[in-house]
């Protein structure tokens, strides 16, 4: 008998040869649903290593860390305890951790996260703890303990100097729009006065929407009294100097950072808080501009000067606007210094870019993603948040003046499409800031020595649609 195929033969198996070559050999899609695995864990200790993981986060998230950065250190301080099938959720004012165990109950916990504003200290000192118990493998009772101390310590400097670096950053805001030493000392005076105000009302538990509107009614006060008594000092510096120290405790690095990395709930409730607390500042401004019209005030707004200010100058004041608000969020010697060099370099990338012809929002993208870049390629290795190189970076490229005209021409002036055109402005810088940190520390990230299995499992919901 022939053993050659004949071609009916042939032809026969056509179908099954080509199903094999279009079939794949893996699911057709990411694992899902996968079984929880055996846990050899007994309940006390899961408990514990649990809700340390827990109480770290809480802090994280509390100081104003991205939410891929602290669901990524969550994982990673439970599975140092051998805990690795856990799920984190995260609701901006929530954080949940379950950990599923393959024949027994799962055991979720959770807390509620109060936000506390930046703390670059405290922030320095959790990180450095999480960073310790996966390196070092701390028994639970004593890690427990070391964020004890973290978290109750007394901040690292009086209060006098505390509001010396708001000062600080209101001066050399002045500065950078060519202010000269009167309009500096003016808006540094503005702005300590400003943070006294705001230190009495929220002590006594007044919501931050007024606190953010009474700090911008007294820095336009401030401008509207000096136009009064016929001092000669440019009065919209002093108000956008007050303005770019409230807008730079803001989230919208944050907000938008989360919505990239697939956090879609948290990214949405920071972004409202963005919206209010920045309708605060709308409605203190506006509300004093209004009274000042009334009372036939003569208010104009001063085009910046920066444009004759020379690149030195500019330089050292950007510098200065970022060493300072690291030093009024309590960040430590080390770390001011690192800030103010992310100040000077993000100036820099700015000018660079304005020089070859980009506009305020391309200059400002540009500048972000170098200082977002830094923040994660480097500050790793020097022991730094990154989150403290992101902010003071881009503090010196707020729009606070942009916003201010904007406000004038609508209350004052009733010119809404020059007033509408000067806040779209304005936002698309802030947006522009925002989308170029986080796309920076999306390119730094590899490079920094953090990209570990969780950072991936935590950035992939990005790509797949995941959600929080």
């Amino acid at each position: 008998m022939d053993p050659t195929p004949s071609r009916r033969e042939r032809w026969g198996r056509l179908p099954n040869r080509a199903r094999r070559a279009l079939s794949g050999s893996g699911p057709p899609t990411a694992p899902i649903g996968l079984r929880a695995q055996a846990s050899g864990v007994d309940d006390l200790s899961a408990h514990a290593a649990l809700a340390l993981a827990l109480r770290i986060g809480e802090a994280l998230l509390a100081v104003g860390a991205s939410a891929a950065d602290v669901t990524a250190t969550v994982l990673r301080v439970a599975a140092a305890y051998r805990l690795r099938s856990c799920q984190v959720d995260i609701t901006h004012t929530s954080l949940t951790i379950s950990f599923d165990r393959d024949g027994a109950l799962p055991m979720t916990l959770m807390r509620i996260v109060r936000p506390r504003g930046l703390d670059y200290s405290r922030l320095q000192g959790v990180t450095d703890l999480a960073r310790a118990v996966v390196a070092e493998r701390l028994p639970v009772e004593e890690a427990h303990r070391r964020l004890d101390r973290v978290v109750t310590s007394p901040n690292p400097y009086h209060r006098r100097v505390h509001a010396l670096g708001w000062a600080g950053v209101a001066g050399f805001v002045a500065v950078q729009l060519g202010g000269d030493w009167l309009a500096a000392l003016t808006a540094a005076l503005t702005t300590a006065t400003i943070e006294q105000v705001i230190r009495t009302l929220n002590r006594r538990g007044l919501p931050m929407f007024f606190q953010q509107a009474a700090g911008a009614a007294v820095a336009t006060t401030v401008a509207v009294l000096l136009l009064a008594w016929d001092v000669d000092v440019r009065s919209s510096l002093v108000v956008a100097a007050g303005i770019v120290v409230l807008l730079a405790g803001l989230s919208l690095v944050g907000a938008a950072e989360d919505a990239i990395d697939g956090f879609p709930v948290t990214a949405g409730a920071r972004a409202f808080e963005v919206v209010t607390l920045t309708a605060g500042i709308v409605v203190g401004i506006a509300g004093v501009l209004d009274l000042a019209r009334r009372g036939g005030l003569p208010l104009t707004v001063a085009d910046p000067a920066t444009a004759g200010v020379p690149f030195a100058v500019t330089l050292v004041a950007a510098a200065g606007i970022a060493g300072s608000w690291a030093l009024a969020s309590y960040a430590r010697v080390r770390a001011i210094g690192l800030a103010t060099v992310a100040g000077a370099l993000s100036w820099t990338a700015y000018w660079v870019a304005g020089a070859v012809g980009a506009g305020p929002a391309v200059a400002s993208a540009t500048a972000a993603v170098v200082v977002g870049f830094c923040s994660a390629s480097l500050t790793d290795r020097l022991q730094i948040p990154p989150l403290l190189v992101v902010v003071c970076g881009i503090v010196p490229l707020l729009p606070g003046l942009a916003i201010y005209r904007g406000l004038f021409a609508l209350v004052v002036e009733a010119d809404i499409p020059g007033g509408s055109a000067a806040l779209v402005g304005a936002l698309a810088i802030g947006l522009a800031l925002a989308a170029g940190v986080s796309l920076g520390e999306h390119l730094g990230r590899p490079l920094g020595g953090r990209h570990d299995r969780f950072d991936r499992r935590v950035r992939r919901r990005a790509m797949s649609g995941d959600r929080d």
